[in-house]
């Protein structure tokens, strides 16, 4: 959202909600949020905020994940 949080940081990385998986070789640029039970699949490259329960296959491609 709109919502700002000072962290007292100069620098900051990516957050990743519980249970998020990354693949191999992927890049996260500073300030990326990953949604719980998110995954991302291998050699991304990812910047901004993506929703829980995704699968995030490109910066423009992500779907929702079906309940099986």
């Amino acid at each position: 959202g709109d919502e700002e949080y000072v962290t007292g940081l100069r620098k900051i990385g990516s957050f990743l909600g519980d249970h998020a998986d990354i693949g191999c070789g992927s890049v996260l640029n500073p300030g990326t949020i990953i949604g719980k039970n998110t995954q991302v699949y291998p050699l991304s490259m990812l910047r901004g905020c993506f929703p829980e329960n995704s699968i995030v296959k490109a910066q423009n491609n992500v779907v929702d994940k079906e309940e099986r």
